[in-house]
């Protein structure tokens, strides 16, 4: 089986991790929250996305291949069914960090909040296949049991951080790569300011 048009991996997802990368700065800094450590959890996130994307979406070809079969795009709707451990191990690998990326982005993170954003994530990675396969030969499966894994992925690196974060000395340094400051329960947030802008020239 031969294949024609190969589109490269680096020439697409390392702009994408830049552009990624230098949009998250912008937000840091427009809200004066870029220090080391967040920039460090932004260039984590850029190097992710491209990571990602690369191997979730690639090998793509604008032609399909010359099998001499009818080519037709693949969906797996049925869980549990020829689906390898090796599979689901890896699956779930490759979510894990962004469980652990999501609660230093957000301001009240929870399991909840994770599940959803990994759940979300996973079906656009399975919708972008399918529509790869369709439109430019890809090369991977659009698969329900992939959507599984990847969320229980999502979970066990939530849990893992929601576990170091008991630890006093592991949450104070955690504390420093997160995007906005814990919200304590039961204490006041700051109060709402309209119009009022600072030394800065920024308007909070």
């Amino acid at each position: 089986m031969t294949t024609s048009d190969a589109v490269p991996v680096l020439p697409v997802a390392v702009p994408l991790g830049v552009a990624v990368l230098v949009l998250l700065l912008l937000r840091l800094g427009r809200r004066g929250r870029l220090t080391w450590p967040r920039a460090a959890v932004a260039g984590a996130v850029a190097l992710y996305s491209a990571g990602v994307f690369a191997n979730t979406v690639f090998p793509v070809h604008l032609h399909p291949v010359t099998s001499g079969a009818p080519w037709t795009p693949h969906l797996v709707l049925v869980p549990f069914v020829d689906y390898e451990v090796g599979d689901a191990l890896m699956n779930a690998g490759v979510f894990a960090p962004l469980g652990v990326l999501i609660p230093l982005l957000m301001r009240r993170p929870s399991g909840w909040s994770v599940l959803l954003l990994a759940a979300a994530t996973s079906l656009g990675i399975e919708l972008t296949q399918l529509a790869a396969q369709a439109f430019f030969a890809g090369g991977h499966i659009a698969d329900v049991n992939d959507l599984i894994w990847n969320v229980a992925g999502g979970m066990v690196g939530y849990g893992a951080y929601a576990l170091a974060t008991r630890a006093p000395s592991i949450s104070r340094l955690l504390a420093r790569f997160r995007w906005h400051d814990p919200v304590v329960a039961g204490q006041p947030g700051p109060p709402l300011q309209l119009g009022v802008q600072s030394k800065t020239g920024l308007h909070l």
